[in-house]
């Protein structure tokens, strides 16, 4: 009388097939100020030189006339499947053979002629094994040719780039920084784009020309006043060339609301936004860049 397989081993050999087929999308899915003024809604524009895209504490720059980096092949945006993905996707070889086992193995429940089957499979599967591994030892033989293998970390670590010289600031610059910060937001205030060509980079000028438009666009303007700066110090100066930038973070507060354009400011919809009487703080971080022996201009902002 023929043996007969338990129920079980039928329900797991299921659950590992499934396994199998599910296992690369389980392994995937896996998860992440001042009230109005400008540059509240993006966490960062302009340009820092060639240290545009490094982190630096604030929020990343995603508006900039600069050329964003291209991704290093080795880096984590081209990794090598060998070293990503689940262990299946890492482990084709023993993803196939475990399966071939696994057919093996619920062949047996088949009788006579599945162990047949079984057997043959199994045989097979050796010998495909020994191929593969005369085929690998071979081919590694060749391809390391004796040479000590630099280790996958050293492969995939990308070569340094320049990113320009440090250099120090003295207390003159940062009083510069701050005059330009309480500047620009008067300019801003005003909507006086004459008086921002002045202050900061024809980058900034344009992102900063295009938000005015939107407002105006939108009927309304952004009145920023009593800007108090709380705290400034240079996070990072450095040249590149014949430009020297630096990197200030900025703590201030300001009187910050939107209104609406043509209203008095005793109409019912004279306020959009914000409040006239109760000041707001924020955290930036600007950048500033000069020719040598120029003055200082903006050219980027980040929130913090």
């Amino acid at each position: 009388m023929p043996r007969r397989s338990p129920r079980w081993q039928g329900l797991l050999a299921v659950l590992i097939c499934a396994a199998l087929a599910l296992s690369p999308s389980l392994a995937e899915a896996r998860a992440g100020s001042s009230h109005s003024g400008f540059g509240h809604s993006t966490p960062g524009m302009g340009s820092r030189g060639l240290r545009t895209f490094e982190h630096n504490g604030a929020q990343p720059i995603t508006r900039s006339t600069t050329p964003a980096p291209a991704p290093h092949a080795a880096g984590p945006i081209g990794a090598s499947p060998a070293y990503g993905g689940s262990f299946f996707q890492r482990h084709p070889f023993l993803t196939g053979l475990f399966g071939g086992f696994l057919g093996s193995w619920l062949f047996h429940g088949l009788g006579g002629m599945g162990n047949a089957l079984g057997t043959l499979l199994t045989l097979v599967i050796v010998g495909f094994l020994v191929f593969l591994a005369v085929r690998w030892f071979t081919g590694r033989r060749f391809s390391v040719g004796g040479g000590t293998p630099r280790s996958v970390g050293a492969a995939a670590a990308p070569a340094p780039s320049y990113r320009g010289d440090d250099v120090a600031v003295g207390d003159p610059d940062l009083n510069a920084f701050q005059s330009i910060h309480a500047a620009v937001q008067e300019a801003w205030s005003r909507s006086d784009l004459v008086r921002m060509r002045q202050l900061m980079t024809p980058e900034m000028v344009g992102y900063f020309s295009e938000e005015l438009t939107r407002n105006a666009s939108q009927g309304v303007q952004n009145l920023v006043s009593e800007i108090r700066l709380l705290k400034g110090e240079v996070s990072e100066s450095w040249h590149e060339g014949d430009l020297q930038y630096a990197t200030a973070y900025l703590r201030w507060s300001a009187i910050d609301y939107l209104v609406r354009i043509g209203r008095s400011p005793d109409a019912p919809d004279y306020l959009v936004s914000g409040d006239p009487r109760s000041a707001v703080e924020s955290e930036e971080m600007w950048t500033f860049v000069r020719r040598r022996g120029g003055s200082w201009l903006l050219s980027a902002i980040q929130q913090v």
